[in-house]
């Protein structure tokens, strides 16, 4: 077999087992969220009245956010001293463990406070796992990746997100269609126990992946920093501010509608479960299908550029798409939140690279890892939080606010990391770009 075949294979298991293991860890996450919205706080804390009950559980949806930067420092720190694979591979049955034992844990009913206090620590080593999750197999796909197909590459990683979001939705469509008394008491419980199927599938994929080549090469000429979180601090602090803001909407949407949305429309609007469900299935799988195009699109005229429009409208869609939540007509809502999607997605399909190409690769792994999960616990865990208080306090349009204020902060992130990113690229000498 000649070297270009050797690389592009390579290349491709690198990129599907960064996809699998990504969307397996997404499965799990987007989960909890959707029994955050559904069943959490009937189960977990029965003892409060239904309000404080949901705002409970989308609190416990929080603390996985929280954890998120630990685990970014945890598995960084040891991602860019020892390798991707193996971190990677860690992250992954991390993960699935926890998920898989939160379907046995018992209700408040069984044994009292306890239920709710496992249900928030399991929640955190969810959230540890996530944090060293992404931006591992971010770089596991990009650094493997030639320079022409690293956008196609990161946006697989970011196919994670959808791929995720379908299998959750699916999940919880098949339980949701059970008696109520059923569903909630054990059916909510069979999404989190499939996790341990699925982990061991993306488990084999992990394992065939090899090391990147940029990772043992910077090993080879001795660049690996003694304390990657330092270094990147010191050599790249500017990088993870802008990071975090570039993220925000990539973080912020899918938990605004697969846990905020899914308990306004099914809670205080009253409407179907099961449509609102079947709605999120649609624009997961729109997602799916779109973020390649979008990074095709990228390649003819720019991911700045098209990032950038993406962001735009994003934030004009935003006034029809509250008109429909609030008609509580479906097919109006249907509409208007697969257009949005449309705009999010084409955004979010480039994010990875844009993050990637900003850390020099003997930081990279944590450096990605700190903006991304910070930026997580900022705005990710309490987008639901927040949007539920205001809209108890401001009204839907509070929250069209607040959604708004995240749409401008990722776009000026955006734009100012590729000014950035340029500025250093252009200071390269030419063999070193």
């Amino acid at each position: 077999m000649s070297t270009t075949a050797t690389a592009r294979t390579a290349q491709r298991r690198a990129t599907l087992g960064a996809f699998v293991g990504t969307a397996i860890e997404w499965y799990d996450f987007f989960i909890f969220g959707t029994a955050a919205a559904l069943v959490f706080g009937k189960v977990f804390y029965p003892q409060i009245d239904p309000a404080s009950a949901l705002m409970a559980s989308f609190a416990t949806f929080w603390v996985g956010f929280l954890a998120r930067p630990l685990g970014g420092f945890i598995f960084g720190h040891f991602g860019d001293k020892f390798g991707r694979k193996n971190t990677l591979i860690v992250t992954l049955v991390m993960m699935g463990a926890s998920t898989a034992l939160i379907g046995l844990l018992p209700s408040y009913a069984q044994i009292g406070a306890a239920a709710p206090i496992l249900l928030i620590v399991l929640r955190a080593l969810q959230g540890i796992a996530v944090g060293g999750e992404w931006g591992g197999a971010v770089l596991m796909a990009t650094e493997h990746a030639s320079e022409d197909r690293k956008g196609r590459a990161g946006a697989w990683v970011q196919q994670g997100s959808p791929a995720g979001s379908i299998l959750a939705t699916l999940a919880f469509l098949a339980v949701g269609a059970l008696p109520n008394e059923a569903f909630l008491s054990w059916g909510w419980r069979i999404p989190f126990l499939l996790s341990a199927v699925l982990v061991i599938v993306g488990f084999i994929i992990r394992a065939k992946v090899e090391e990147s080549g940029q990772f043992l090469e910077a090993k080879a000429r001795n660049e690996i920093p003694r304390t990657p979180v330092v270094e990147v601090f010191r050599t790249a602090g500017g990088a993870v501010v802008l990071g975090v803001l570039a993220s925000i909407l990539g973080i912020a949407a899918a938990y605004f509608s697969n846990t905020f949305l899914l308990a306004w429309t099914t809670g205080e609007l009253k409407m179907n479960r099961q449509l609102i469900l079947n709605i999120l299935l649609v624009t997961a799988v729109l997602q799916f299908i779109w973020q390649p195009v979008a990074a095709r699109l990228a390649e003819r005229f720019g991911a700045v550029r098209v990032m950038m429009s993406a962001l735009v409208f994003a934030l004009v869609v935003i006034i029809p798409l509250f008109l429909a939540i609030l008609s509580q007509n479906v097919p109006f809502l249907a509409v208007m939140m697969v257009i949005n999607i449309v705009g999010a997605s084409t955004y979010y399909a480039l994010l990875a690279t844009l993050l990637a190409e900003a850390f020099p690769v003997s930081v990279r792994y944590t450096g990605v890892s700190i903006a991304y999960q910070l930026c997580a616990t900022i705005v990710g865990g309490s987008t639901p939080l927040i949007a539920q208080a205001l809209l108890g306090g401001l009204g839907p349009w509070g929250v069209a606010g607040l959604y708004a204020a995240e749409v401008v902060l990722t776009a000026v992130g955006v734009w100012a990391i590729a000014r950035r990113t340029a500025g250093v690229k252009a200071a390269q000498p030419e063999g070193a770009r």
